[in-house]
């Protein structure tokens, strides 16, 4: 379980998750597990991962392979790299790939958000990429970490790490998989 969140606004992106780990019933919270982040920096890009707590790892180790540059620069880019992942994530890693004969695609079992001087971006589970021009959420406690955005953006006071801040607050308060502390990332976009 977890929640993350992207923001850009007035210049800037950035990107916010919570940092519990969840195992069924049993929380583990930051004070006790040091390496309890859920945001891996790639380069100039920012990455919040929601699903299994391996797959911060499995990334982490995908993106410091030197032979396989992975780029996040643009929608297509990151579709590519996503596909090439998702062929690490079954032979590499062991992704099971059953599914449900319903879905079209494999699951790739995570939904991301990026952050990186070129805008705010979105990868879901079945490879998706979507760009997005002010906000978004994905994780357990997204529907209210999106009703905190929604309610909150046009506040003149709040920037976009302030803003990706209080809409992890807001999913931690009333979401069971999502917990402070709140870890966060802001950059400048890249001039057009």
């Amino acid at each position: 379980m977890s929640t993350v969140a992207v923001v850009r606004k007035a210049g800037r992106v950035a990107l916010a998750a919570d940092t519990l780990t969840k195992w069924g019933s049993r929380k583990e919270s930051a004070t006790l597990v040091a390496n309890h982040g859920k945001i891996l920096q790639v380069g100039d890009t920012y990455i919040g991962i929601t699903g299994s707590a391996t797959l911060k790892l499995i990334l982490r180790d995908a993106f410091t392979d030197p032979e396989a540059p992975l780029p996040l620069d643009s929608v297509m880019a990151i579709f590519r790299t996503w596909n090439t992942l998702h062929g690490l994530l079954k032979d590499r890693y062991f992704l099971q790939s059953e599914e449900d004969k319903e879905d079209a695609l494999e699951s790739s079992r995570m939904d991301v958000l990026l952050a990186n001087p070129r805008g705010i971006f979105g990868v879901g589970a079945h490879r998706t990429v979507q760009e997005f021009s002010r906000f978004y959420a994905y994780g357990s406690g997204s529907d209210f970490a999106m009703g905190s955005l929604f309610a909150s953006y046009d506040q003149p006071d709040l920037d976009a790490e302030a803003l990706a801040r209080s809409a992890i607050a807001a999913a931690a308060e009333f979401d069971d998989g999502t917990g402070a502390p709140i870890e966060s990332y802001s950059l400048p976009l890249a001039s057009a």
